[in-house]
């Protein structure tokens, strides 16, 4: 009887195994609008701000503009865009998001649209830590015919080599309280969002942004 229970038992063990493994899959990208479209200039819309942090949209929006280059494309300097949405009176990114692909592309004759939303920014606290984490989602959208080109999601925080250090409990609470100094006095979100940029917008990841038409191994089949 033991052993007949320890057979069931590995047995819903092994289909559990299974379908957590089927749950995680990750569904590939569908390249197929995006290789029709072929872009080769990127306007970067002030990303929405879902976080508590006042600073999360221009944090992101000052470090999107690298991974986008080092892709292959040609991206519209985000300052004089910013500048061209302001002395239009849409100062918003939710304003600046909504107006049409087909007005954008007659302002600023890009071929697509960067549209970000940065949901979470900032440090969480608990008693032996302070991590700092920032997350985003981002689409690309061709701004002649509104087809959305390609949707990804990235996140990054400040902890993620975990706490390796000694000194037991006292150690942790002393490292722990430097940590949330650090984070009050500075915007320790930035450097974080710079690393959820990367992973976001760097191209030849897996379901990421295709190569643009300046890089090397820019595809055009």
């Amino acid at each position: 009887m033991l052993k007949k229970t320890l057979k069931l038992v590995a047995c819903l063990m092994l289909i559990a195994l299974a379908t957590g493994c089927a749950n995680h899959q990750v569904t590939p990208t569908d390249y197929t609008a995006f290789k029709q479209s072929r872009p080769a200039s990127i306007l970067i819309l002030p990303p929405l701000n879902e976080s508590p942090d006042v600073a999360a949209t221009y944090s992101m929006l000052s470090q999107m503009t690298y991974p986008l280059s080092e892709a292959g494309y040609y991206v519209l300097p985000v300052t004089l865009v910013d500048e061209t949405f302001k002395q239009n009176g849409l100062s918003t990114p939710a304003d600046i998001h909504a107006v049409a692909p087909a007005k954008l592309k007659e302002i600023f004759g890009a071929d697509a649209a960067l549209y970000v939303t940065v949901t979470q920014y900032g440090a969480s606290y608990t008693v032996l830590n302070s991590v700092v984490i920032v997350t985003a989602k981002a689409k690309l959208v061709d701004l002649k015919t509104g087809t959305t080109l390609w949707q990804g999601a990235a996140t990054a925080s400040n902890n993620e080599g975990g706490n390796n250090g000694g000194g037991g409990l006292i150690g942790a609470l002393v490292a722990a309280a430097v940590k949330q100094v650090i984070n009050n006095v500075s915007d320790a979100g930035h450097p974080v969002a710079g690393a959820a940029s990367m992973r976001l917008l760097s191209a030849g990841r897996a379901n990421g942004i295709l190569y643009g038409p300046r890089s090397e191994r820019y595809q055009t089949d």
